[in-house]
């Protein structure tokens, strides 16, 4: 088993090590690649730290081009979905201490209109009840502490392990268990077990709002300008992992 893990794991840092040689290469579309691959996990993680949609995409967007110009200097020791979002946290901690969460604007999905839960379609009354039960779990997301909140993102929602959890976060696997502790007692108290299947609707990320960040990113950059494509909304999201 163990040999088989590390076979994966090597083919996993071959990829990267050649997607960013790809990038440093101004190969095109290689920077597109990446970041529809990583968009709605990072989106998700600064939205953890800032609590707003607006702001969330705009520090993603910043670490982007950050990530971009330090291409470069990735050199492998971690992974490289590690190495990002070590960058967009660092992005979104710097803006949330530039903007007075006063000033920040209220959470609203595109359109300044509730994001559907789900494409299936269903009747009024069960639409309706699903929204304001995803309502409910970002607002029991959003109240969390601050160090659980990020915590609780990465490995219940997005499924990272403890130690890739730990390494994007920079802090102990101790650490980062303990916080995941707390989180989910918090949550529990206030949400019961209607949580887990409903995680992979929270913090909607739909493939308008990934056109919109890879094409700002990419005129910022001087790229290509992207074509519109079906983007991470259409993947399936990580199964989440259980609460209990």
């Amino acid at each position: 088993m163990s040999t088989s893990i590390e076979a994966v794991s090597d083919r996993a840092a071959a990829s990267d090590a050649e997607l960013a040689r790809s990038i440093v290469a101004n190969e095109p579309g290689a920077f597109e690649r990446l970041m529809r691959q990583h968009n709605r996990r990072l989106f998700r993680v600064a939205r953890s730290i800032l609590r707003d949609d607006a702001e969330a995409e705009d520090a993603l967007q910043d670490g982007y081009i950050k990530a971009h110009r330090a291409m470069a200097q990735f050199r492998g020791d971690a992974r490289l979905s590690t190495w990002l979002t070590r960058i967009i946290v660092n992005q979104a901690l710097e803006r949330r201490r530039r903007v007075p969460a006063g000033a920040r604007s209220e959470v609203q999905s595109e359109g300044g209109e509730p994001a559907s839960a789900g494409s299936i379609p269903e009747t009024p009354e069960t639409l309706a009840m699903r929204e304001d039960l995803r309502r409910l779990i970002e607002q029991a997301i959003d109240e969390l502490p601050a160090p659980c909140r990020s915590v609780f993102m990465l490995r219940a929602v997005e499924g990272l392990s403890v130690d890739e959890t730990a390494a994007s976060l920079g802090i102990s696997e101790a650490n980062t268990k303990i916080r995941m502790l707390r989180a989910r007692a918090r949550l529990r108290e206030s949400l019961g077990q209607r949580l887990g299947p409903l995680l992979e609707n929270v913090f909607a990320f739909d493939g308008q709002r990934c056109d919109r960040i890879v094409s700002h990113v990419c005129a910022a950059l001087g790229l290509p300008a992207p074509s519109p494509v079906a983007t991470d909304a259409s993947s399936p999201s990580p199964t989440p992992r259980s609460l209990s």
